[in-house]
């Protein structure tokens, strides 16, 4: 016991105490206004520009001036797809991004490749946004601590990994001064480049054209063309993170629609700017890529090389830190979307249920445990490689773009008899839907050998995964709908007795009792009452029915919702009570919310043995004819962690198999 009280003062130490979910005001403290949105979801989109235009300048090959038509169709594609899900958010206030859009619009099998897909997108986005940050830094540290930065990369997703497990709010608040650092700093260092370049726009002009007139004469029309196109086509790690909004409604301020639009216009014209701010100094500059260096650190030690001094100095490394920062910031969209994706495949069967499930800190515990640790694998496994990881991390986020995409159309399609705007917002989807598709063909042909066919083939085994788990879910479900046949004759039963026929049941405390854990009036929690009437037969005269309704991710979205679920409780465990009076034995119902039911249940027992001195627990356990290691993993035993709860208690408890 005192090994466990330690554990607990350690985790309440560094998570935090539990929040009472109960409490009307806690959905408005626990969710981000669209400015802590848009520091905390948008962030990811913003840090591309640490990433993707450097990219797209690299791949022009001693034309930098093409970069212009680069900047100009990269700034008006970040504008496109941000307003096509601006109307994923109107169809789909509650969330759930590419995976919902895909599944409801499309079909649930190509929702669950979406949603794969996102997964995979999300623990890349971690590693990626730390591994950048991470070049940020040092790239303004001595060369002989480069070995070090793969270590500096593991701890910044172990920090964030425990960040997360205190709450949402509590790891996005910390980092709103930075983020805010990174905006001033690199609004004021595009301002500078372009400003100070405009000043002599004549000059500018003539010699912008010079270089044009050369990139045509030597590649020709064509030739230019396809490096315009490759360069942008490399480039669009930029679009990364402009889905994050959709997905991450549910922790968005009421009104969430309103909310998730604001953030959405916060974060695509924000990034448009910087990204085509950026590119625009990188070719007034002459900006060329320098080992040990991100172009960014290039371009802001070529922008104050005139200052001298420390004010030169102080400038680039306060922009680099706010970059790196931001970059870290830029991970926790995978913390706060990536385990609501697993929640929402989790209550579809594609996923174990348990990631639905929350803490009593109200996150998904699980599910950002996976993503962390899921980071930290693939940070350690590509040594922290951007150049590496950016190939993986792009083809997955256009999956899922293509999908939504591909659903938005079919359904202004099919609504273009009610919705009166249907041509506009199917044109918006539309050019979305082509510019997504064709970014993601050629990123495949042009980086599958170089490792984009290490994101396909996670992905599909991913999928294979889930559909493994959702057919043996399915063929679970069919068994049990056996047991339910129980309910309709329990019912008809009850029917038929005449209420008048028979005295009330009296409460007596004497009388052994039996309490019995039932999770609604089904064939289970039946079957397990049968079984006890048989097997002591005469024994019990009192009955109490135990239930707690779990609070998860698929309910946990407002004050209703709790409300919803007490009343579903208490109407379940009422049904069982109603039974049994009718068939002349006293019955109790104790019910309550929780998302800890084993805590929840030792909770009431105290109350339940004062009123019921002589009682035994009973719980029903799906015993299966050849369990396997699956079967472990994938299905609730909740009633042996009980047992040896009440037990160390003193309270005998019994566990009556039911083979399946």
């Amino acid at each position: 016991m005192t090994i466990r009280n330690g554990l607990k003062q350690a985790k309440k130490f560094f998570i935090g105490g539990s929040r009472d979910f109960r409490d009307s005001r806690i959905f408005h403290s626990i969710s981000l206004t669209a400015f802590l949105a848009w520091v905390g979801l948008g962030s990811d989109g913003l840090s591309s520009s640490c990433y993707g235009p450097a990219e797209a300048f690299k791949a022009l090959q001693g034309h930098p001036t093409l970069g212009i038509f680069v900047a100009i169709a990269t700034g008006l594609t970040i504008l496109v797809i941000a307003s096509s899900y601006s109307h994923i958010i109107e169809l789909f206030p509650s969330g759930g991004g590419g995976y919902l859009v895909a599944s409801k619009l499309l079909s649930p099998e190509i929702g669950l490749v979406s949603g794969s897909a996102l997964l995979i997108d999300y623990v890349l986005t971690i590693t990626i946004s730390v591994a950048s940050g991470a070049d940020a830094i040092f790239s303004f540290l001595p060369p002989n601590l480069l070995p070090y930065k793969i270590w500096f990369a593991v701890a910044g997703v172990a920090m964030l990994l425990v960040l997360n497990l205190r709450g949402i709010k509590e790891a996005v608040m910390p980092l709103v001064p930075v983020f805010l650092l990174f905006v001033f700093t690199h609004l004021a260092a595009i301002v500078y480049a372009i400003g100070s370049h405009l000043v002599n726009a004549g000059t500018v002009y003539h010699e912008t054209s010079a270089e044009l007139t050369r990139s045509f004469n030597s590649l020709g029309l064509f030739g230019v063309l396809f490096l315009i196109l490759k360069a942008y086509i490399l480039g669009a790690g930029t679009f990364t993170g402009i889905e994050a909004v959709s997905n991450g409604l549910p922790v968005l301020r009421e009104p969430k629609i309103h909310t998730a639009k604001k953030t959405m216009r916060y974060m695509a014209w924000s990034l448009s700017i910087t990204v085509m701010g950026l590119m625009a100094a990188y070719i007034f500059l002459d900006v060329s890529d320098t080992p040990g260096k991100t172009l960014n650190a290039v371009l802001f030690e070529s922008l104050t090389a005139s200052w001298g001094g420390v004010a030169g100095t102080s400038f680039v490394w306060v922009t680099l830190l706010s970059e790196a920062v931001l970059l870290f910031i830029a991970a926790q969209t995978g913390f706060l979307d990536g385990p609501r994706v697993l929640a929402n495949m989790a209550l579809d069967n594609w996923l174990p249920k348990k990631f639905a499930m929350l803490s009593d800190r109200l996150v998904t515990e699980r599910g950002i445990l996976v993503m962390g640790f899921a980071s930290l694998a693939m940070m350690i496994a590509s040594r922290g490689s951007v150049d590496f990881l950016i190939v993986l991390y792009s083809i997955n986020v256009f999956i899922t773009f293509t999908l939504s995409q591909l659903g938005m159309v079919k359904h202004w399609w099919q609504e273009r008899g009610s919705e009166k705007k249907w041509i506009n917002k199917i044109m918006i989807n539309g050019i979305g839907l082509v510019l997504t598709t064709f970014i993601l063909i050629s990123v495949l042909l042009l980086k599958f050998n170089e490792g984009g066919w290490i994101t396909m083939l996670i992905t599909g085994a991913l999928v294979m995964v889930a559909v493994f788990i959702k057919r043996h879910y399915n063929k679970t479900y069919d068994t049990l709908k056996r047991l339910d046949i129980i309910v309709e004759a329990a019912v008809m039963s009850g029917s038929d007795i005449d209420d008048k026929s028979q005295p009330e049941p009296v409460y007596n405390p004497k009388a052994k009792t039996a309490a019995i854990l039932v999770n609604g009036f089904n064939g289970l929690g039946l079957h397990t009452l049968f079984s006890i009437s048989r097997l002591f037969s005469g024994v019990y005269k009192n009955f109490v029915f135990v239930e707690i309704g779990p609070v998860d991710a698929g309910n946990f979205k407002g004050a209703d919702e709790i409300e919803h679920l007490n009343e579903y409780v208490n109407t379940e465990s009422g049904k069982y009570v109603r039974y049994m009076k009718e068939h002349g034995y006293y019955a109790e119902a104790f019910t309550s919310i929780g998302t800890d039911v084993v805590e929840e249940i030792s909770k009431l027992v105290p109350k339940i043995t004062e009123r019921f001195p002589d009682i035994v627990f009973f719980g029903g356990q799906l015993v299966f004819t050849k369990e396997s290691l699956m079967d472990r993993w994938l299905h609730n035993y909740t009633v042996f962690a009980v047992q040896q709860n009440l037990y160390n208690q003193g309270i005998p408890f019994l566990i009556l198999p039911i083979r399946v």
